[in-house]
């Protein structure tokens, strides 16, 4: 259950990263997801960048929303800052979080359900805002904590696992967070963990509104035959973009690459994502471009994942309402009530 929590025995020789943790430090309670749900693949895949990025756990603000993805966070970095809100609202506490004391790192977790029907708005305005965020959505097509419906973004033509077609047109997250002006916009497959670590880690290191829509099957409710979110649907239907790498400046090789093998784009903190292109004829940094081959392999039928858009130096929702570096439950009452001078000052300016 639940509130059984992991052993804490551990073998002496367990590798550490750069701050001292193990990854075992960056797991959370043990998982009451259905065995196999690829959810749990999502969370280790979390837990693994992180320990990789050296990010200590108490710098981390984890938020989700209401249903089997929302219930993930309890499941990876147990040590962190955690907030699970009402159904669909997750955007708006977050954004709140943010404004509040930017000096976390914000990753909220949502679902198909969470993101696409009841909070979709507070998906589009997190997205337009640029709100400095982390937001991966585990996708998997169906309300699994409601015995299987279809959620929005279930294809249409789709077969439930009790044989009824869906005649509704789907929601496509990745587009709308391209259209709405996301500045890191990913595709993932649960079931494909080399690439969706990377994916994990440069959105992590992204100052922005980072995005990463994961397909990840319902092995309950949507793995069947006739799913275009089960496993085996998603192997044979994928179309990689690219596959990234992310590394640190003082890793950076001094050799000369060969040219037009790798794409480096510098990021605000001074590291560098590297893009290696699978598929030479996508530029990651065209967000018309990325729209347009999206929407061409939907056309045929196809899944693309991997980077679709990266704005190498993007601005956020902080540099929009130019907020002061130190985060605002720091100020002092000093510095929040400057005094009825100021006060009369902005009142002059708007008479």
């Amino acid at each position: 259950m639940t509130y059984i929590a992991k052993p804490r025995q551990r073998h002496p020789s367990l590798q550490t990263n750069r701050v001292g943790y193990t990854r075992r430090d960056y797991e959370g309670k043990i998982s009451t997801l259905c065995a196999g749900c690829g959810h749990d693949s999502v969370s280790a895949a979390i837990v693994q960048a992180c320990w990789e990025l050296d990010i200590e756990p108490h710098r981390v603000a984890k938020l989700s929303g209401i249903g089997c993805s929302s219930k993930t966070p309890d499941y990876f970095l147990g040590a962190s800052h955690g907030f699970n809100t009402v159904h669909g609202r997750m955007p708006s506490v977050l954004t709140g979080a943010s404004l509040a004391n930017r000096g976390l790192l914000y990753l909220g977790i949502s679902g198909d359900g969470d993101s696409a029907s009841i909070g979709l708005g507070q998906f589009a305005h997190a997205m337009r805002r640029g709100v400095d965020m982390v937001y991966i959505v585990e996708n998997n097509g169906v309300y699994g904590l409601t015995k299987g419906q279809f959620s929005a973004t279930a294809d249409r033509g789709s077969q439930s696992k009790k044989g009824v077609l869906n005649s509704d047109n789907p929601v496509d997250l990745v587009a709308m967070a391209l259209q709405l002006g996301a500045t890191y916009v990913a595709r993932g497959f649960s079931g494909d963990k080399q690439q969706l670590v990377p994916l994990i880690k440069g959105a992590m290191k992204h100052r922005g509104a980072a995005f990463i829509d994961v397909v990840s099957p319902c092995v309950a409710f949507n793995n069947h035959e006739g799913s275009t979110k089960s496993y085996d649907h998603v192997r044979e239907h994928n179309e990689a973009l690219n596959r990234i790498d992310f590394i640190s400046l003082d890793t950076v090789p001094s050799a000369m690459l060969e040219p037009g093998a790798v794409l480096d784009l510098p990021q605000p903190d001074g590291s560098v994502m590297r893009l290696r292109q699978l598929r030479y004829d996508h530029d990651p940094c065209d967000r018309g471009a990325a729209i347009s081959k999206l929407l061409r392999h939907q056309a045929d039928g196809e899944m693309v994942t991997g980077l679709l858009y990266v704005e190498g130096r993007a601005s956020h929702l902080h540099d929009a309402l130019n907020t002061p570096a130190t985060p605002l439950n720091q100020l002092r009452e000093a510095e929040l009530c400057p005094g009825a001078a100021a006060l009369a000052r902005i009142n002059d300016r708007l008479r």
